[in-house]
């Protein structure tokens, strides 16, 4: 007589899951043969019926018909399976991470695959997994500066506080210029990018000046007001400041994030600040220009626009530049800055307590 069958009924849940496993582009070909076999058998048919109308084996929808009515939706899922058994143990990956932290190979500054696969007496593949798992990267260094400035506590709090609370009635500008833009010339023409080819250039360029960029963003709408000058004097600045001025409303306050460069502290500078007593000028520690946000803006104008631009002459520079401020500002974006001063100075200082000897104290 055979087996009994097993009765399979579905609730509207179930089916409606099913049913949508089965359609879904992202499910496996297993996963969605065992959803379409299971909804066949909640229609009463038999695995032969089943069988022959999904071209799989009656034993085959016995078996998953069985799978279901014990666990549901979860007995269609693959079973976990235990896998070889491991041949590195946890000392010999303690080794690998202690021997890449604190060591280096003879003749050379820092570790590869192939040089600690072969000090450690493992194959290089194995390296790579113990790296990637604990996120070791010796070939990766990245740069930093440390602020010797005395009042760095009182001017992060300030600047800091200005991004995440601005003062009502007034406005957030952050101030700086962009010196020394070169106008590049490739020595032949670029080939253009082509279907399995990128673009290619030339790796010499010729010169063809120089210009300076002032901006001022400002924080809360991500607008920038920008102004070209050939040099980058304090006669410039001021210039740029009188722009300020006539572009912002005059019930407005306006505070100005700056860094500490001289053209920003000229006896000509300050004799205009104290004749526009709206104007408030917040200047960033030294070393620190991270925390203006106009640097972000130059890296996206340097990226986007000017490092793979061809200038045969300064005035092409100058036109594509201002294209670029016309285009951010009919749809600009702010930047979000979410850290707070207290985090910022926390994070710095379990830094400085990780490096010996570093000369720096927080308070």
């Amino acid at each position: 007589m055979g087996r009994p069958t097993v009765d399979v009924i579905l609730t509207d849940g179930e089916r409606e899951t099913l049913q949508r496993w089965a359609r879904r582009r992202t499910s496996s070909q297993a996963l969605a043969l065992r959803c379409r076999i299971v909804l066949a058998c909640g229609t009463g048919a038999s695995n032969t019926q089943v069988g022959a109308d999904l071209g799989v084996h009656p034993v085959t929808v016995a078996k998953w018909r069985r799978r279901f009515a014990a666990a549901r939706l979860e007995g269609l899922v693959d079973e976990t399976r235990p896998g070889a058994l491991r041949t590195v143990t946890d000392e010999r990956v303690e080794e690998v991470i202690v021997r890449t932290l604190e060591s280096a190979p003879p003749g050379a500054t820092h570790w590869s695959t192939r040089s600690m696969a072969e000090s450690a007496g493992l194959s290089q593949s194995t390296v790579s997994r113990i790296w990637r798992t604990f996120g070791l990267k010796p070939h990766l260094v990245d740069t930093f500066k440390l602020s010797t400035d005395p009042q760095f506590i009182d001017k992060v709090r300030d600047i800091v506080g200005l991004y995440l609370a601005p003062p009502e009635h007034a406005l957030v500008l952050c101030v700086d210029e962009k010196s020394q833009i070169q106008a590049l010339d490739r020595s032949a023409p670029v080939l253009p990018m082509m279907p399995g080819m990128p673009e290619r250039r030339t790796h010499d360029y010729l010169r063809n000046g120089t210009t300076t960029l002032f901006a001022a963003l400002n924080v809360s709408t991500g607008e920038v007001i920008g102004q070209i000058h050939r040099r980058h004097r304090a006669a410039e600045f001021k210039k740029f400041l009188v722009r300020i001025d006539k572009e912002v409303p005059q019930e407005l306050e306006v505070h100005l994030i700056c860094d500490n460069y001289a053209t920003h502290k000229t006896p000509a500078i300050q004799r205009w600040l104290v004749a526009h007593p709206r104007f408030h000028m917040h200047f960033t520690p030294t070393y620190s220009s991270w925390l203006n946000q106009v640097e972000r803006w130059f890296a996206l104008l340097s990226e986007r626009r000017i490092r793979r631009g061809v200038h045969k002459n300064v005035q092409a520079l100058e036109r594509d530049i201002r294209s670029w401020i016309k285009h951010w500002n009919e749809d600009p974006k702010p930047f979000i800055w979410v850290k707070t001063a207290d985090e910022i100075l926390e994070r710095l200082a379990g830094y400085l307590n990780r490096v010996k000897d570093s000369g720096h104290e927080l308070y």
